[in-house]
């Protein structure tokens, strides 16, 4: 337990702990590379035991920076902007920075260049941008006057990128889906305006043309549950029966799962289910959801890594950093052979429309 009465460690007292002189902790502090490495260790060892917080006041003054990062999120309560944001703000205090955080209520140019113009009247080193961007849309960030990251955004948007590897995880579904028998693939896709959803769109296509097949059926939801339950529901009145189903995020796989049971089909005996996020609550599904594990809080921390390589160490910034997902095995998929098939589904499809 903290004792809010401790009187906190100062420079001096690392450098006693150390048996090197303050200017020496400095230069630990600052990534100076003038340190040797035993020195060096020798510094941190005291830091982490004294539990020191470097003085943001000083290192402003030593720097001329304000050790401040502003942060742009799109107003958007899904998993995976919350995680990332949640994982900046953890890696930047680590690094004796502060966050400052510019939410939008819509994605467009204006509300973007009102944020970031706000942020840097704050004075910020850099901005972090949490928001689907396509690549049209980051042309005039590019000319802003101050070190900017996009996170999880097009490839190509132009600018320094922090992202995880969208298509490859749509891929790693499809070829799950394909290794257990199943040939007929269906979609439910997030909204269209989204980087991410149209990666993994193309991701779910390209896998099943390499294999020789031909995508069944898609439609598309706002990432919510309500919104996935519709969209099933409207793939399984067309009658165009599947086995598997590729779904764009946890939230609306659950409400996948809801409409395929109403619909009088069980999973995984007759249709397959595979969601993206892996979200907490996936292996509580019913049943316990296979997906696309992201891991946000190492994009979190990448992005930020990259921002202060650009604003500390211009010359070694990095233009690209991807992450890439893993699959998650759960009750939700299962062989094509351990139910009874591609007949019931389209025999229930059939009687459903008839209805």
């Amino acid at each position: 337990m903290t004792d809010l009465n401790q009187k906190p460690a100062t420079i001096n007292d690392v450098a006693r702990a150390a048996g090197v002189s303050y200017q020496t902790v400095s230069r630990v502090i600052n990534d100076h590379p003038s340190v040797r490495e035993a020195t060096r260790q020798r510094v941190k060892e005291a830091i982490r035991q004294l539990k020191y917080q470097p003085s943001s006041v000083a290192r402003s003054l030593a720097t001329q920076r304000s050790n401040l990062i502003g942060v742009v999120s799109f107003g958007s309560p899904e998993f995976g902007p919350t995680q990332m944001l949640y994982n900046i703000e953890q890696a930047a205090q680590m690094r004796g920075y502060h966050v400052s955080i510019s939410s939008i209520p819509a994605l467009s140019q204006e509300e973007l260049g009102l944020a970031v113009n706000a942020l840097r009247r704050q004075r910020v080193d850099g901005v972090l941008i949490i928001a689907p961007l396509l690549g049209a849309e980051t042309g005039f960030l590019r000319e802003c006057a101050v070190p900017i990251v996009l996170v999880d955004a097009d490839p190509s948007a132009g600018l320094p990128v922090s992202s995880i590897n969208q298509h490859y995880g749509a891929r790693l579904g499809v070829e799950h889906l394909l290794n257990l028998g199943h040939r007929r693939l269906a979609l439910i896709g997030g909204p269209q305006q989204w980087n991410n959803a149209r990666q993994r769109q193309q991701g779910w296509k390209e896998a099943l043309l390499d294999a020789g097949l031909k995508p069944v059926a898609q439609a598309f939801g706002d990432w919510s549950a309500r919104s996935g339950y519709a969209a099933t529901l409207s793939l399984l009145e067309t009658g165009q029966a599947f086995t598997g189903l590729l779904v764009g995020n946890d939230q609306m796989s659950l409400g996948a799962l809801r409409a395929l049971r109403e619909f009088g089909l069980s999973v995984p005996e007759e249709v397959s289910v595979v969601g993206f996020d892996n979200i907490p609550e996936s292996e509580f599904f019913d049943p316990p959801l296979t997906t696309i594990y992201q891991d946000f809080p190492s994009l979190g921390q990448s992005s930020l890594a990259q921002l202060l390589t650009l604003i500390e160490t211009p010359t070694e910034a990095e233009v690209a950093r991807v992450i890439e997902p893993r699959l998650v095995v759960r009750s939700s998929t299962a062989s094509v052979g351990s139910g009874v098939g591609l007949e019931l589904v389209e025999s229930k499809s059939r009687r459903r429309r008839k209805e």
